[in-house]
Order: structure tokens, then sequence, then C-alpha cells
């Protein structure tokens, strides 16, 4: 299959890195409000309730859904189940620098899960994108000084995180890559809202679990409903999750997920020009240098998947 990564669709990966470095900053805010997991179903509970008016009439045929239960299991625990509840722990005890460092490893998780489950090669291009992607993040992490990433020291959240990056890599190939049982005429007629919902439903049932074992065994303080909560709800359940996931979905399914994953990489950089924003700091040298280098790596690996 041949992937060609226009314009139009290099915008699309674009935006879902933007609203996900919002998300990253939204997490960290919350910290102390409310727990980790309870966030994580608050948030696709708010979801679900969004999505319902656009996406309802996938419900009316259950039999479409109950068919592929079990990929939609795996493919709800594995984006909207695990991915951001890992983050919202992560955020507790692991530094910002260190979290978006490790989510940019990503490119190498999704081309390590297409070689060991889908039987994607990756080819030298692939491999070099990669690594200029990954040096134009440790631009941004190091301010320009890349000999102090050298300082980093590894604590629970970044464990985290690694997990994190590993599940997304097998949510975004499932995503590219259904089983038989969703291709061709077996494949229900889903727009993406309804599709997105059903994922959802599968993924909230993680959520609530997880939310569920979290006040169960862990004693979490309760939750502290202030303005600021509710905006961060609202924002972490309609930008983060309806319009990243719809516009990332797209994305995926032009370009494949090798391709995508190195869009990943311009969550930090996003994240730092957030931050400086909210700092009234300007953007500095080394965000440049960052971008032109995360552009490369786009550029060559987009031309590898056509040659």
């Amino acid at each position: 299959m041949t992937h060609r990564l226009t314009v139009r669709v290099a915008l699309v990966l674009t935006l879902p890195p933007l609203l996900w470095a919002g998300n990253a900053v939204v997490g960290r805010a919350l910290v102390g409000s409310v727990p980790p997991l309870t966030l994580n179903a608050m948030r696709w509970a708010l979801a679900f309730l969004l999505l319902l008016p656009l996406g309802w009439r996938a419900l009316t045929r259950p039999g479409e859904i109950l068919a592929r239960w079990k990929y939609l299991l795996v493919l709800g625990g594995l984006g909207v189940g695990s991915y951001n509840a890992l983050q919202y722990m992560a955020v507790r005890t692991s530094t910002p620098i260190n979290v978006t460092l490790i989510t940019a490893s990503m490119p190498l998780w999704m081309l390590g899960v297409g070689f060991l489950f889908f039987g994607e090669q990756a080819r030298r291009r692939q491999l070099a994108g990669a690594a200029l992607s990954l040096v134009g993040v440790a631009f941004v992490l190091s301010h320009g000084h890349p000999a102090t990433l050298l300082e980093l020291r590894l604590v629970p959240g970044d464990l985290l995180m690694l997990l994190a990056a590993a599940l997304w890599a097998g949510y975004s190939w499932m995503l590219a890559r259904p089983p038989a049982a969703m291709l061709g005429e077996a494949r229900p007629a889903w727009n993406w809202a309804e599709f997105l919902l059903v994922q959802v439903v599968f993924g909230g049932l993680w959520a609530a679990a997880f939310a569920g074992i979290e006040h169960a065994f862990f004693d979490p303080a309760p939750i502290d409903w202030t303005s600021k909560l509710l905006f961060g709800w609202a924002y972490v359940a309609l930008g983060a999750s309806i319009v990243a996931y719809w516009l990332w979905g797209v994305g995926v399914a032009a370009v494949g997920p090798s391709v995508g994953a190195f869009f990943i990489n311009l969550t930090p950089l996003f994240a730092a020009l957030l931050s400086a924003a909210l700092l009234s700091e300007p953007p500095r040298w080394y965000h440049g240098v960052a971008f032109a280098l995360i552009a490369a790596g786009i550029v060559v690996t987009s031309r590898a998947r056509r040659n």
C-alpha cells in the first residue's frame, strides 16, 4: 500500500501533538486536584457524552460491535484505557523534561512494534528520520546544550511513560492494520464519530476499572472541585480526546503509523512553546533548530514510504 504525505495530511497530523501537549500541561496543573486514574475515567466519561449525539447510530447495531468485541476491547484498552492513565500517573513523579524525552522515543517504538507484530521492515531512511527527530527533541529538552541530557535520571514516572509509548505504538498499528474481520465487506460502515464512540465504550470500561482499583486500594485524596478542574476536564475530554483522536486516526490511516509517529515528536516542541507562552518567555533559537530537524525527519521518513 502506498502512503503519501500531503500538506493536508501533515496539518492533520500536526494538530494532535499540539492538543496533546496541552493535555500534558493540564495534567500537570491538575496534580493534587484529582487522582490520575480518576481523571482519565472522568475524561472519557465526558468524551462519551459529547460523542453520543454524533455517533449514537453505531450503538443501534450491537451485532456489529459484538462480532468484533475482542479487537475493540484490546484497541480501547491500549488507546483510551491505558496511555493517558499512565501519562497522568507519570507527571506525578517525573519531571517534564524526562516525560517529553521518553515520549520522543515513539518513532522507535512504532518501528519495533511494526517489525515484531506486523512484519513491517524498517528502512534506512526511516532510521535516519528517527535520528534527526530525536536530535531535534534533544535540542528543545537541553536548551541547545545536549550534553546536559547526560544528567537525566529515571524515576518511576519515566518507566510508566516507556510503557505508555509502547502501548500507543500498538494502538496506532491496530488502527492502521485491523484484523481481517474489520476489512473489506465485513467492515462496519462506521464514520469517525461512531468508530471513536465504540472505542470509548470499550476503553471506558478499562478506565473505570482502573479508577475503581485506585480508590479501592490506594485511598487517594478526594477530588477538589474548582473552576480549574472543570476547565481542564472540558479540555482533555473535547480537545485532547475527541478532536485529537479523530485527527490522529485520519492521519495514520493516510500515511501509516511509522510516518505518523514522527509527528509525535512535535509534542515536546509544542509543550516548550506553550510553557514559554504561559511564562511570557519568547521562543529561543533552539526551538527553530528543533523544528527544522523534526521536520527533516518527517520528510526523510515519508520519502522512505514512497520509495
